[in-house]
């Protein structure tokens, strides 16, 4: 049994690793920015690091005290504020390995496929630039470069599933880009395989699925694996997604940036001799990445993080063409007929049209724009509630009305509970 630190526990694949490697029977401390720990690290020994700033080798020499593997898991694909390349994949793990070098501990570092000489993206070049420097500096030493890593919570696999159940996927170019993606179990049993033998040192392994794919082939296999059937593609020339991702590396929002089109139009595949040799089996396919039962949750998961936002964005329509429209297109005596017949007359009228016009259209632009929505759901609901009680008393026949302007309330109403419902997630 060996004592091993995970620096980047907290992480996708740090956080799969304390839990491997503590099964096969070792001794996890894990190594997070932010406590308390997440609910799966809860019952591990947990240390603070803050990557961002921790570039003092001193810093690093009493954490690694007593320990006898570290394994770097910390990586981001973008950058945000402090959260820099330079920062979490070279300058802090530079310290780490120093430290670790040092008190003659095994290191292993979790990098990616593609941090090599033919490197060009800043995320790929600060990996390498790391990989580089711990070779050099320790003969025990892995570093570990994995393709696409495919998991329930992996963020890769969530945009892709996202894109997989789109109606018309959109595709860069012909689609043809390679990618060679590992399941998240295939990489953990790796990494356990290598912290319980000394062979590998000195080496870079990179660990991948069976075979290379293209883009457009992994997206209809992950439809079939979630029973949705083959996709319906739209091909984006790629000057359209130059531009794409110039917008995407300004915003430092959506799919794709400068740095993530340039690795996928590099391609993303290896010889799988390596991850072979250390499962004793062939890595799981596409097709095996989930059980029936976890597939159709991975759809609904998916489905829903796309169907949500066009519900959202159909009821905000609801609201700004009911709050346009009272402010004049529809005639406005006509509304103060209707108004008089609830009891509401005189210079009460234009305010109460009016304000219920702005409410309405505040609505609309807070369902567009809030990002904590709950209250809104809940003003939202109520006030639906209100017209409709108010409109059954004084004006029953619009539940008679040959185009039901009262009854479509409920499935308005129902789309706000499933919206207010999960919010939280």
């Amino acid at each position: 049994m060996s004592k091993i630190l995970i620096v980047g526990a907290s992480g996708f694949i740090g956080s799969h690793l304390a839990v491997a490697l503590n099964r096969a029977g070792h001794e996890i401390v894990c190594a997070i920015k932010h406590f308390p720990p997440p609910e799966d690290l809860s019952g591990f020994t947990c240390i603070r690091v803050d990557y961002t700033c921790d570039f003092n080798v001193d810093v690093w020499r009493e954490r690694v005290s007593g320990i006898d593997i570290v394994i770097n898991a910390v990586g981001i694909i973008r950058e945000h504020g402090e959260q820099t390349f330079e920062a979490l994949h070279e300058w802090a793990p530079k310290a780490l390995f120093s430290a670790s070098a040092a008190a003659n501990i095994s290191i292993v570092q979790i990098s990616a496929l593609g941090a090599d000489e033919r490197a060009s993206s800043r995320y790929h070049l600060s990996k390498k630039a790391a990989d580089d420097y711990l070779l050099s500096i320790t003969a025990k030493a892995i570093i570990v470069q994995p393709s696409l890593v495919y998991g329930l919570g992996g963020a890769s696999a969530g945009m892709f599933n996202f894109m997989a159940t789109l109606p018309l996927i959109p595709l860069p170019g012909a689609g043809d880009q390679k990618i060679q993606p590992i399941h998240i179990d295939d990489l953990t049993q790796a990494v356990v395989a290598l912290v319980e033998t000394d062979q590998y040192y000195g080496q870079r392994l990179s660990l991948v699925g069976p075979k290379p794919i293209t883009l457009q082939q992994y997206l209809n296999e992950l439809r079939d694996l979630m029973g949705l059937g083959p996709g319906s593609f739209v091909h984006i020339p790629v000057v359209f997604v130059d531009i794409a991702a110039q917008i995407g590396k300004w915003s430092g929002k959506g799919m794709l940036d400068t740095d993530t089109w340039k690795m996928l139009q590099r391609g993303n595949t290896a010889d799988c001799s390596t991850t072979r040799e250390l499962l004793g089996r062939e890595p799981r396919p596409v097709r095996k990445f989930a059980s029936g039962r976890e597939a159709k949750h991975l759809a609904l998961s998916a489905l829903l993080s796309w169907l949500l936002l066009v519900l959202r964005m159909a009821l905000a329509a609801v609201w700004l063409v009911a709050g346009v429209v009272s402010l004049g297109i529809y005639p406005v005596e006509e509304s103060y007929v209707l108004l008089a017949r609830v009891g509401i007359s005189g210079t009460l009228a234009p305010i109460t049209l009016y304000g219920a016009a702005a409410m309405d259209i505040a609505f609309g632009l807070g369902t567009l724009f809030l990002q904590n929505r709950r209250l809104l759901w809940i003003a939202q609901g109520t006030l639906i509630g209100i017209y409709t009680v108010t409109i059954t008393f004084f004006l029953p026949e619009f539940w008679l009305h040959p185009f039901g302007p009262l009854i479509k309330n409920l499935p308005i109403l129902a789309a706000i509970l499933l919206l207010y419902k999960l919010e939280k997630f």
